[in-house]
């Protein structure tokens, strides 16, 4: 059953379940309504035949002066006690034989049914005592027989009503069930139309009411930008990616055709050959294990947190990058030992990262500050090398990027190193800031959350 046939339904019995309780609300007040002023009329009668009867109370022609306040399809009687009429008259022999006297000492009234006629009628009875201590009570019975008549009457009116609420509840409950659905039709239909192309689309919005349904088609737009958004970065580095292998690919591809023409005859082409090819498989060895890095960054989410003494931490790292690179690394700290709870294999990679792009780019010595405060850990890294233009400063992290291409290319960038570290900061909730003056060197700044334990 489709949503829209539901949701008419569901209207409609609703709607019919609402009017059948108010229309038994209606019934039920008119008829009290109705049944309590013919009460009071009936009371006001019975007052009226006491004042009337007061001093002729024991005459033989009392009935004759009850016959005065007679009405149509009625009786009054007076009674004693144990329920002995002494005095009737009536002009409905059948109310009369249906309804039998009672005696009271308490005003009161009430309600019967009895088969009359033309099928079940309800009649209305009062009755209150004559005087205190002469045991005697008056007892009034009169037919509704209008009573009837307007009830029929309301039940047609309420039927009718009730028939033409319905329809106009069909009708409301089917345009109300298309005003909702079509935002949800529009993003069905645009769903199989991606199905079908796999090409991502967005829905059309033509009002936009701000309620839930609008949040819906805007929440779906904003999922498509999310998803044309990752394709376009897929494409891109797919695209970067080969571009990145075809130079050493072809470099290896033309020494290997060099060496297949001329052999190893020329003892210095093979060595010059095998030197290149050995470089640049080692280059694509490099790139791969980056690449390989940044895919599990993109998936990864949880970290190893510990707790990391980062100047220990820092030393180790630059022991081993004097003895590789033998320059000039200075490291500054006030405060020993500085700790930090983070993932240490993660922290350290950025650190080298950073500091293979000091040492690349600069011949001078390199200097890292490290400082803790209340809110924070911050490891400044400073370079005096080339430094990097105003207007690139912007793109830096992006994949692939690279001021100096033909530079990077040189000492073996791939344009992914500071892309890789923003990552691994962002999933340690930090903040990476890099200033540079072209020609006066660069500034690297990490900021890290003082938490016992940093959630990814």
């Amino acid at each position: 059953m489709k949503i829209t046939t539901k949701i008419n339904l569901l209207t409609t019995v609703w709607m019919l379940c609402i009017l059948m309780i108010v229309n038994f609300v209606v019934f039920f007040l008119f008829m009290k309504t109705t049944v309590n002023m013919e009460e009071k009329v009936l009371f006001q009668q019975a007052e009226d035949i006491l004042r009337g009867i007061d001093k002729n109370l024991y005459s033989s022609n009392i009935e004759l002066k009850l016959n005065d306040y007679i009405t149509d399809h009625s009786f009054i009687r007076i009674i004693q006690p144990k329920n002995k009429v002494v005095h009737e008259v009536t002009n409905d022999r059948l109310l009369s034989k249906k309804i039998k006297g009672k005696y009271t000492t308490t005003k009161q009234s009430q309600t019967r049914l009895i088969s009359a006629e033309n099928g079940e009628e309800e009649v209305l009875i009062v009755r209150l005592p004559i005087k205190p201590g002469n045991q005697l009570s008056l007892e009034i019975g009169e037919r509704l027989s209008g009573l009837e008549t307007r009830k029929e009457i309301l039940r047609g009116i309420l039927v009718i009503c009730t028939l033409f609420a319905t329809i106009l509840s069909l009708l409301g409950g089917r345009w109300l069930a298309n005003m909702i659905m079509r935002p949800i039709s529009n993003m069905i239909n645009t769903m199989e139309e991606i199905e079908k192309s796999g090409v991502p689309k967005k829905i059309t919005i033509q009002n936009k009411t701000r309620d839930e349904l609008y949040t819906l088609a805007n929440t779906f737009n904003r999922m498509i930008d999310r998803i044309q958004e990752n394709l376009a970065k897929q494409a891109q580095f797919v695209s970067d990616a080969s571009h990145e292998l075809k130079t050493p690919l072809t470099v290896i591809k033309s020494y290997a055709n060099l060496l297949r023409r001329q052999g190893l005859e020329n003892k210095d082409i093979a060595e010059e050959a095998i030197h290149a090819i050995h470089t640049e498989a080692t280059r694509i060895q490099k790139m791969t294990d980056t690449f390989l890095d940044l895919a599990n960054l993109e998936n990864e989410k949880v970290l190893e947190i510990n707790k990391i003494d980062l100047v220990t931490l820092c030393e180790s790292i630059l022991k081993q990058l004097k003895e590789v690179y033998k320059r000039e690394i200075l490291l500054h700290f006030e405060d020993n030992p500085i700790t930090i709870y983070a993932d240490e294999l993660k922290i350290k990679q950025v650190i080298i990262i950073l500091l293979d792009n000091a040492i690349k780019y600069s011949h001078d010595k390199i200097e890292i500050f490290l400082e803790k405060n209340r809110q924070q850990t911050i490891i400044h890294i400073k370079d005096y090398g080339i430094g990097i233009p105003e207007n690139e400063l912007d793109h830096i992290f992006e994949r692939f990027y690279r001021v100096d291409k033909a530079r990077s290319r040189e000492t073996g960038g791939s344009g992914l190193g500071l892309h890789i570290a923003k990552r691994i900061i962002n999933l340690h909730k930090g903040n990476i800031k890099i200033s540079s003056k072209e020609g006066l060197g660069t500034n690297v700044e990490l900021f890290l959350p003082n938490l016992q334990r940093t959630d990814s």
